[in-house]
């Protein structure tokens, strides 16, 4: 337990470190306002600090910085939630009053925000597939060899895709199949496409085509959704324009973690509900132990649907980011209420 001396100034040491990136020493906060002991005694308590793990000293003669302890001790009892300025609520106020008809879109403008309002990186985790369904298939053909498959689901994704007819099918039964989808697979979760599509429509084409399994494998690759395409990263190159990443091959390797969707995704991936707090080291990724990474996840009706995270230097802005994480989650419910009604 550290005493309410030793809280007050561990938390304006690293109030003014996240402020100036710079080591933080005993006669900066013995001129703050709300500290009012001496500088020998700040330095007897910065050393004590130290030797409990809660600050470094990065130079024999520089001041101090908190150390990864630190900032948790800082999180988990220190921090105060900082008041979202008039113009940021304004932005966010704005973009949740827009009428927008695609969910996808709609995700990736709230990853724009959280960047720009942060000048962090942000990941958001769009929903899980369980949430997502099949609306709606339609096929133009384009000659006797190819066709336009147009395909619609429930959060108003549309994606259009040329397929080539297998050879002996004829575009009266490609017409049959996507009568059958409509039928069959409308409201379906795409998590349970791939399993009702062999078990059932692959079962009922083998009736009337020889050719089912070819028929069966084009649909899987017009219908079955792409995990990759969950994911939406907005402000990466942001981490350039902190001073702890001067060093090239320490924001070559985060910069590169941003194309591995799989790694990225388990990252992000909320272990429980609300929001978490991983500083340096506690992220499970190498490349993330300079870093921290906070995340906040979105739900209707006590379903988790995804994630919005943001990551930054461990000498993040806690306070701010916690607040804008919380405002954001529940208007992003709200938001996507329009299509999980």
């Amino acid at each position: 337990m550290l005493s309410e001396r030793q809280r007050l100034i561990l938390s304006a040491i690293v109030d003014d470190y996240i402020r100036s990136a710079e080591p933080v020493g005993s006669r900066t906060i013995s001129k703050r306002t709300d500290v009012s002991f001496s500088p020998a005694t700040i330095r007897n308590e910065m050393s004590d600090l130290e030797e409990l793990g809660f600050l470094e000293q990065p130079h024999t003669s520089a001041g101090r910085i908190p150390s990864n302890k630190g900032y948790r001790y800082y999180v988990d009892h220190l921090v105060k939630r900082g008041n979202l300025s008039r113009q940021e609520l304004e932005v966010i106020k704005q973009f949740f009053a827009e009428k927008l008809d695609e969910m996808e879109r709609a995700i990736q403008h709230v990853a724009v925000i959280l960047s720009s309002l942060t000048n962090y990186t942000s990941i958001v985790l769009g929903p899980e597939l369980m949430g997502t369904t099949l609306k709606h298939v339609q096929m133009i053909p384009l000659n006797d060899q190819s066709a336009v498959v147009i395909v619609v689901t429930n959060t108003g994704h549309v994606e259009n895709k040329v397929v080539m007819i297998p050879d002996g099918v004829s575009m009266s039964e490609m017409e049959r199949v996507v009568n059958m989808l409509n039928a069959r697979m409308t409201g379906v979760p795409l998590l349970h496409f791939k399993s009702k599509l062999y078990n059932e429509i692959g079962a009922e084409l083998s009736h009337y085509s020889t050719q089912y399994e070819e028929l069966v494998s084009l649909i899987e690759g017009v219908l079955l959704h792409d995990e990759d395409d969950r994911i939406f990263i907005s402000g990466a190159t942001n981490m350039l324009t902190q001073p702890e990443f001067r060093d090239v091959g320490k924001v070559k390797s985060i910069l590169d973690l941003f194309d591995e969707t799989q790694t990225l995704m388990r990252l992000v991936s909320a272990t429980s509900d609300g929001i978490q707090v991983r500083i340096g080291t506690e992220n499970t990724v190498e490349a993330m132990n300079t870093c921290s990474l906070i995340t906040a996840t979105y739900s209707i009706d006590g379903r988790t649907l995804g994630t919005i995270g943001i990551m930054g230097p461990t000498r993040m802005e806690y306070g701010k980011v916690i607040s804008l994480l919380d405002v954001l989650s529940k208007d992003m419910a709200v938001l996507l209420g329009r299509w999980y009604k």
